[in-house]
């Protein structure tokens, strides 16, 4: 009898013991750092896929958007942060808020489909932004650009979705390389990125956006492959975005693989570990 007892109370304390952890790892995940791995090529040559990082949420304070969500439609779980914390979803208000910077890496929230998105924030409220031949303008001033040579990759699948990228130098075979042409982008206030260049399309000449009060304009820094702002919600970009639905501010890559799973540690990239995000 004293054995099954035992038995009993350890099988109690290894159930307890999970249990903690979930909750000590989901309090750490709301309030500190999210995890993240890129998933597309949108922010090249910024961010690669297969990069993981963390999210800071503490940089810009707390919305419903902070919670977290869990989506495994494989195993039937699909737990969406409004689930949890929609009782704080739509006021567009923040505990502890702090306004972004422009140039930051911010992951948010997908105004509709509420995916988690990664882009780069370059339209404050009230802005008027435009793109013009590929050139930036924020209230009618373009933004500093230099050339700044090409990003080249060997032209393969990526990632678990084996996504092939799109290259300047027309279609190529596997083994290829595979060139963009780059530039260094200046912001108004200083911060400096590379973004690359593609093909002339239509996304490089736009009518004038004007970005509501509490709400932001994101672009990708791979210009040409990233939907973004540049498009509204309902034809497959992000449009505007709330301020509610930042989730937090992209800072280091952790680590960074160029295989097809974050767990295949002989693909790590031994140049990207620790390195700050820019």
């Amino acid at each position: 009898m004293a054995a099954k007892e035992k038995t009993g109370n350890a099988f109690v304390e290894t159930i307890k013991t999970i249990v903690y952890a979930l909750l000590i790892a989901g309090v750490f995940r709301t309030l500190f750092f999210q995890p993240f791995w890129i998933p597309s090529g949108s922010m090249k040559e910024t961010l690669l896929i297969g990069d993981f990082l963390f999210v800071n949420k503490m940089a810009y304070g707390y919305s419903y958007a902070s919670c977290p969500s869990l989506m495994m439609p494989g195993l039937g779980i699909e737990i969406d942060a409004k689930d949890v914390c929609g009782v704080f979803d739509g006021d567009n208000e923040r505990l502890f808020g702090r306004q972004p910077e422009r140039g930051d890496v911010v992951v948010f929230r997908h105004p509709v489909s509420g995916r988690d998105y990664i882009k780069r924030l370059i339209g404050l409220p009230g802005e008027k932004i435009q793109i013009k031949e590929g050139v930036v303008h924020i209230n009618g001033t373009p933004v500093e650009l230099r050339d700044d040579g090409s990003f080249d990759e060997v032209m393969a699948p990526q990632g678990p979705q084996g996504l092939r990228p799109r290259c300047e130098n027309g279609a190529l075979g596997v083994g290829g390389v595979c060139k963009k042409s780059r530039q260094i982008e200046t912001l108004p206030n200083g911060v400096e990125h590379a973004i690359l260049n593609i093909a002339d399309q239509q996304s490089d000449r736009t009518g004038v956006y004007t970005v509501p009060e509490g709400h932001y304009f994101f672009m990708g820094d791979n210009r040409d492959n990233s939907a973004d702002s540049r498009l509204a919600q309902q034809v497959g970009g992000v449009g505007f975005v709330p301020f509610e639905n930042l989730i937090g501010r992209a800072d280091r890559i952790m680590f960074s693989s160029a295989g097809r799973s974050m767990l295949y540690f002989w693909t790590w990239r031994s140049d990207r570990f620790f390195k700050a995000v820019r």
